[in-house]
């Protein structure tokens, strides 16, 4: 039986009865031909008379050609769906120019199982002026979500401008993602900004970035529990690991042998051994009497979480040191079980890769709300791996997420907790005070120009450094708590 319930969450079978749309009018993209046009209205009405009492008004997509163009097959390591939005035209009426269509959208019943939802377009340096809704189809219970507002400014979430991987051809512009749980239908509607200024006329719409397409997600299966296990072999000479898996498990060369899930924690004493192993020529006299590093936290490593990693590029990327730490929020929704958390990964890792085009997953770490800690980024826990989390201040720095949005959702106390424990450990192998002020060196960004020496506490958020509500205003306010935790667990 779960065979069967394998097959069919992996190649797309409805678990439910399809959702109904609405009588609302149908509306297709003016270059579609004929043909496509009366199969797109013949799906409608046929929707639309299956059930008539469930209302939704939707768009229809009717180019089954155009969605298999950036999409995967269904497979155990997780998919990704791209699919084109298409213009609503109702702004036509309302005497706006031909083809500027102030809303686009999507609304299918039928697809592949996905339990992250986001939207990207062309250019990443375009900004979506508007709003993004998404409703979901469980395919669990067979019920819509109520529409949900995804948060159109995730470019301050990247690389730093002019770096090798901003600057690839593949890179997108995005809203944030969002988890919603093992679904089979979506709906998406896409508004621009009109512009009204309230003197009773309706400006004209602000221009929707072009190549906009909805991302469906699917994590693909469990890995393994995570868990340390002493006795497990090198598996770069099993066979079991991948080339890319091996390099990415051996850059915690040290911390762990080649293939754990796990890198374990360490009493104070053990960390302070590691220190001076790791970077005891580095150190100064002072750090040598009195290191001030933090007992190093247990780690979920990507082999943990199930880090896909033919899906990232290859080698590493690294910075001199790291002098700061910007913390996160996902961004993703808080409607997650802890057990869940290592899919939430995934698919934030898939996304970030996928569909934004990035070289691999934006942040250094991640935290979930029961306090477990993952490793982010590869090239290694220890090192200054080069990060996509702060547009400008990527160098020198490292980023933590905490999966979940927190702008008006107060974060767990475990999540706190492991923010300050990781955070004192990692910054403390540097020599940094959580509580003391350091300077960063702008790369750019919408809130300091480049090559702007700018003061920043050791521990800032990701809104210090760039104009962005990022981490939100309840885990912002938690900031003072965990430097001063940090520095204690460092010893200070």
């Amino acid at each position: 039986m779960s065979k069967i319930v394998g097959m069919r969450r992996r190649y797309g079978f409805l678990a439910s009865s399809i959702g109904v749309i609405s009588s609302a009018a149908l509306a297709l993209a003016p270059a579609l031909p004929a043909t496509a046009a009366t199969t797109a209205r013949q799906s409608f009405a046929a929707l639309a008379t299956a059930a008539p009492a469930r209302a939704s008004a939707a768009w229809v997509s009717a180019a089954p050609a155009a969605e298999r163009a950036g999409t995967e097959a269904a497979d155990a390591s997780g998919s990704t769906r791209s699919l084109p939005l298409v213009p609503f035209t109702e702004g036509r009426a309302r005497g706006r120019s031909p083809g500027a269509a102030s809303e686009w959208g999507l609304y299918r019943a039928d697809v592949r199982h996905f339990s992250l939802v986001g939207v990207v377009w062309d250019d990443p340096e375009t900004e979506l002026h508007g709003s993004v809704q998404i409703r979901t189809r469980s395919a669990a219970t067979g019920t819509w979500s109520g529409w949900q507002t995804v948060d159109t400014h995730n470019a301050d979430h990247g690389a730093d401008p002019g770096t090798a991987e901003r600057t690839a051809g593949h890179v997108r512009g995005a809203t944030a993602p969002l988890w919603v749980g093992d679904c089979d239908g979506v709906d998406v509607r896409v508004r621009a900004d009109t512009g009204d200024r309230g003197q009773g006329a309706l400006d004209p719409a602000l221009p929707l970035p072009s190549g906009l397409r909805v991302e469906l997600v699917d994590p693909g299966d469990e890995p393994p529990p995570a868990g340390p296990d002493p006795d497990q072999p090198d598996q770069s000479r099993t066979g079991e690991l991948s080339e890319a898996a091996t390099a990415a498990s051996a850059a915690n060369a040290g911390l762990a042998p080649i293939g754990a899930t796990e890198i374990p924690a360490l009493d104070r004493e053990d960390t302070e051994d590691e220190l001076f192993a790791l970077r005891g020529g580095e150190l100064t006299t002072g750090q040598r009497v009195e290191p001030h590093v933090g007992p190093r936290p247990t780690i979920v490593t990507r082999r943990g979480w199930g880090a896909d990693e033919s899906l990232r590029a290859d080698g590493f990327v690294y910075t001199k040191k790291v002098k700061a730490a910007f913390v996160h929020h996902t961004v993703t929704g808080n409607n997650y079980s802890c057990s869940q958390a290592r899919s939430v990964i995934r698919s934030i890792y898939r996304y970030h890769v996928k569909s934004m085009g990035w070289r691999d997953i934006g942040y250094n770490f991640l935290v979930d709300k029961c306090g477990t800690i993952y490793e982010g980024r590869a090239g290694g826990v220890a090192k200054p791996v080069l990060g996509a989390h702060t547009m400008g201040f990527n160098s020198d720095s490292v980023g933590i997420a905490v999966i979940g949005t927190y702008s008006k959702s107060k974060p767990s106390s475990a999540a706190v907790r492991a923010v300050a424990r990781l955070l004192a450990w990692k910054l403390g192998l540097y020599g940094m005070n959580p509580r003391g002020k350091t300077y960063l060196k702008s790369a750019g960004g919408n809130l300091y120009q480049k090559g702007k020496n700018v003061r920043l506490n050791v521990i800032s958020g990701h809104r210090d450094g760039f104009a962005t509500d990022c981490p939100g205003s309840k885990l912002y306010a938690k900031l003072g708590t965990v430097r001063k935790d940090a520095a204690r667990y460092q010893g200070r």
